[in-house]
Protein backbone atom coordinates (compact mmCIF):
# COMPACT_ATOMS: atom_id res chain seq x y z
CA UNK A 1 0.00 0.00 0.00
CA UNK A 2 1.47 3.31 -0.94
CA UNK A 3 1.13 6.75 0.53
CA UNK A 4 -1.07 7.85 -2.40
CA UNK A 5 -3.69 5.25 -1.51
CA UNK A 6 -4.01 6.88 1.88
CA UNK A 7 -4.06 10.37 0.40
CA UNK A 8 -6.62 9.63 -2.30
CA UNK A 9 -8.96 6.84 -1.05
CA UNK A 10 -11.56 7.54 -3.75
CA UNK A 11 -9.12 6.66 -6.50
CA UNK A 12 -8.27 3.42 -4.74
CA UNK A 13 -11.94 2.50 -4.53
CA UNK A 14 -12.68 3.49 -8.12
CA UNK A 15 -12.16 0.02 -9.72
CA UNK A 16 -14.48 -1.57 -7.16
CA UNK A 17 -17.12 1.12 -7.76
CA UNK A 18 -16.86 0.65 -11.51
CA UNK A 19 -17.37 -3.10 -11.27
CA UNK A 20 -20.31 -2.59 -8.87
CA UNK A 21 -21.95 -0.11 -11.24
CA UNK A 22 -21.36 -2.47 -14.15
CA UNK A 23 -23.16 -5.29 -12.31
CA UNK A 24 -26.06 -3.00 -11.37
CA UNK A 25 -26.47 -1.81 -14.95
CA UNK A 26 -26.33 -5.41 -16.17
CA UNK A 27 -29.28 -6.26 -13.91
CA UNK A 28 -31.27 -3.06 -14.44
CA UNK A 29 -31.05 -2.83 -18.25
CA UNK A 30 -33.20 -5.95 -18.98
CA UNK A 31 -35.76 -4.83 -16.39
CA UNK A 32 -36.05 -1.44 -18.08
CA UNK A 33 -36.41 -3.06 -21.48
CA UNK A 34 -39.08 -5.40 -20.17
CA UNK A 35 -40.87 -2.46 -18.56
CA UNK A 36 -40.84 -0.59 -21.87
CA UNK A 37 -42.22 -3.65 -23.66
CA UNK A 38 -45.01 -4.09 -21.12
CA UNK A 39 -45.87 -0.40 -21.41
CA UNK A 40 -46.13 -0.64 -25.20
CA UNK A 41 -48.32 -3.73 -24.96
CA UNK A 42 -50.62 -2.01 -22.45
CA UNK A 43 -50.90 1.11 -24.62
CA UNK A 44 -51.62 -0.83 -27.80
CA UNK A 45 -53.70 -3.59 -26.17
CA UNK A 46 -57.00 -2.63 -27.89
CA UNK A 47 -55.28 -2.57 -31.28
CA UNK A 48 -53.58 -5.92 -30.66
CA UNK A 49 -56.85 -7.53 -29.51
CA UNK A 50 -58.70 -6.15 -32.54
CA UNK A 51 -56.10 -7.52 -34.91
CA UNK A 52 -56.24 -10.91 -33.17
CA UNK A 53 -60.04 -11.03 -33.45
CA UNK A 54 -59.86 -10.10 -37.13
CA UNK A 55 -57.33 -12.87 -37.74
CA UNK A 56 -59.57 -15.40 -35.96
CA UNK A 57 -62.55 -14.31 -38.07
CA UNK A 58 -60.49 -14.75 -41.23
CA UNK A 59 -59.62 -18.32 -40.28
CA UNK A 60 -62.94 -19.34 -38.70
CA UNK A 61 -65.89 -17.13 -39.67
CA UNK A 62 -68.81 -16.78 -37.27
CA UNK A 63 -71.85 -18.95 -37.95
CA UNK A 64 -75.11 -17.31 -38.96
CA UNK A 65 -78.01 -17.08 -36.52
CA UNK A 66 -79.87 -19.91 -38.24
CA UNK A 67 -76.82 -22.18 -38.07
CA UNK A 68 -76.36 -21.43 -34.36
CA UNK A 69 -80.04 -22.15 -33.64
CA UNK A 70 -79.87 -25.45 -35.55
CA UNK A 71 -76.69 -26.45 -33.70
CA UNK A 72 -78.37 -25.69 -30.36
CA UNK A 73 -81.42 -27.78 -31.30
CA UNK A 74 -79.19 -30.63 -32.48
CA UNK A 75 -77.24 -30.62 -29.22
CA UNK A 76 -80.54 -30.79 -27.31
CA UNK A 77 -81.63 -33.79 -29.37
CA UNK A 78 -78.30 -35.50 -28.75
CA UNK A 79 -78.70 -34.91 -25.02
CA UNK A 80 -82.20 -36.44 -25.05
CA UNK A 81 -80.93 -39.47 -26.97
CA UNK A 82 -78.07 -39.94 -24.48
CA UNK A 83 -80.54 -39.79 -21.61
CA UNK A 84 -82.77 -42.31 -23.41
CA UNK A 85 -79.83 -44.68 -23.83
CA UNK A 86 -79.07 -44.42 -20.11
CA UNK A 87 -82.67 -45.22 -19.11
CA UNK A 88 -83.33 -47.86 -21.80
CA UNK A 89 -82.54 -50.81 -19.47
CA UNK A 90 -84.21 -49.59 -16.29
CA UNK A 91 -87.17 -47.58 -17.61
CA UNK A 92 -87.96 -48.47 -21.24
CA UNK A 93 -91.20 -46.42 -21.35
CA UNK A 94 -89.38 -43.28 -20.18
CA UNK A 95 -86.60 -43.94 -22.72
CA UNK A 96 -89.16 -44.27 -25.51
CA UNK A 97 -90.76 -40.98 -24.43
CA UNK A 98 -87.35 -39.27 -24.48
CA UNK A 99 -86.65 -40.61 -27.98
CA UNK A 100 -90.08 -39.39 -29.07
CA UNK A 101 -89.27 -35.91 -27.72
CA UNK A 102 -85.94 -35.94 -29.54
CA UNK A 103 -87.62 -36.89 -32.83
CA UNK A 104 -89.92 -33.84 -32.79
CA UNK A 105 -88.98 -30.67 -34.64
Amino acid sequence: MSFLNLAFPAEAALPFAQSLMGMLVAYIRPALGLGALVTLVMVFKPLILGLAQAAVLLVKPRKSLEQRILAHKFSGKRMLNRMANEYSMTQPNFAAELRNMAARD
